[in-house]
C-alpha cells in the first residue's frame, strides 16, 4: 500500500524563517552561506541568532559584583558585531535577501532548540575535523532535540561554499522517522532540480569480509527493495518532478550514507533510526554523519 504523504512538519509555513546560529568562527560563516542560499531559494527570511550565555558569564564573574555589566556588555559587542558580519556575508549570496538579526542572553543550545519550534530549520556550522563550532555540546543539543529539520553545514576544507550539484541522498529504514527524513529528501531535491538517491541498508553493522558471501545476499535484496518501493511510492506520487534512485546495501548505514555524501548536495536522515532507543533522540549514525560526512546534513525530526 502506498504511504499517505503529509507535509513532515509544520514548519512549511509561508512566514517560518531560515535560523542560523553564528559563533562568529570560519564553520559558521560557511554556514551562513549555505542558510542564506536555501532563504533565497526558498523565498523566505533568513534570521540570523547568536546566543551570550550571560548566565555562564555571571557564574564566572558574579563574584565580582563591578566586573558583571562591564563583561556583559563587551559581550553584547561582541556578539553585535558577530551579527552584523554575518548580515553582510549573507546579503552577498542575494542583495535582496531578507535579514533578521537577533541577539539573546541565552545559552546557544536553548536559543537554537526554541527558535526550531517555528523555524522552516536551522543551520549550524561544524570543523572539518567533526569538532563543534558552536562551544561545546551545543551542536549536539541542537540536533539532538531540536525541531523540525536541523541541518548542519561542516568545513570539509575542499570548497569555501557547499557543493550545489549532484543528488539529494536519503538515509531510508522503514520506520516513522524514516519517514520524516523521506518526507524532507523529496521536497529539497523538488525545490534544488535535482535527483533523489534512496539509500537502504540491509544490515545495521558491517560484515566482515568472510562473511559477506555467506550472508543470503537475494533475500536481503528482495525485502529491501520492496521496503523502499513501499516508503516511496506516495511520495513519488507526489513529487512526479523528482527522479528517484534506489540504492541497497549490505554495511553499515553510515559507512554507505558517508560514501554517498562525496557526492551528493545534501544528506537527509532520520533522528533516530531502526531499533533506536525512544530515549536517543540522535541515532548513532546521524551523529556520526553530523561529525565526519563531506556535505551538510539534514535531522528530520518528527515534530
Amino acid at each position: 500500500m502506498s504511504a499517505q504523504p503529509a507535509l513532515h512538519h509544520p514548519h512549511q509555513l509561508a512566514g517560518a524563517p531560515v535560523v542560523v546560529g553564528v559563533d562568529g568562527s570560519e564553520n559558521s560563516d560557511l554556514a551562513v552561506y549555505w542558510a542564506a542560499e536555501t532563504a533565497v531559494r526558498r523565498r523566505r527570511t533568513l534570521r540570523i541568532v547568536h546566543g551570550l550565555d550571560l548566565a555562564a558569564a555571571q557564574a564566572v564573574f558574579g563574584m565580582y559584583d563591578l566586573m558583571v555589566p562591564a563583561v556583559a556588555e563587551t559581550l553584547r559587542e561582541e556578539g553585535a558585531a558577530r551579527l552584523a558580519t554575518a548580515a553582510r556575508l549573507a546579503r552577498r549570496v542575494d542583495p535582496g535577501l531578507r535579514v533578521e538579526t537577533e541577539l539573546s542572553p541565552a545559552h546557544p543550545a536553548r536559543l537554537l532548540v526554541e527558535r526550531s519550534r517555528s523555524a522552516h530549520l536551522i543551520v549550524l556550522g561544524a570543523g572539518r575535523g567533526g569538532e563543534m563550532a558552536h562551544f561545546g555540546s551545543t551542536l549536539l543539543a541542537v540536533t539532538a532535540h531540536g525541531h523540525g529539520d536541523i541541518v548542519v553545514v561542516r568545513d570539509t576544507g575542499s570548497e569555501q561554499r557547499t557543493r550545489t550539484t549532484g543528488p539529494v541522498v536519503v538515509g531510508v529504514d522503514g520506520s516513522e522517522v524514516g519517514e520524516v527524513a523521506v518526507a524532507a529528501a523529496f521536497d529539497e531535491a523538488s525545490v534544488r532540480g535535482t535527483s533523489l538517491v534512496a539509500v537502504h541498508a540491509a544490515t545495521d553493522f558491517h560484515p566482515p569480509a568472510a562473511l559477506t558471501g555467506l550472508l543470503p545476499a537475494r533475500e536481503f535484496g528482495t525485502a529491501a527493495r520492496q521496503m523502499l518501493a513501499e516508503q516511496l511510492a506516495g511520495w513519488q506520487e507526489k513529487f512526479p518532478d523528482v527522479k528517484v534512485t534506489t540504492k541497497v546495501g549490505v554495511a553499515s548505514p553510515r559507512d554507505l550514507l558517508s560514501a554517498w555524501s562525496k557526492s551528493a548536495q545534501l544528506l537527509v536522515v532520520g533522528s533516530r533510526g531502526r531499533g533506536g532507543f525512544r530515549g536517543l533522540l540522535l541515532g548513532s549514525t546521524g551523529n556520526f554523519l553530523t561529525r565526519h560526512a563531506h556535505c551538510p546534513v539534514m535531522i528530520a525530526h518528527e515534530n
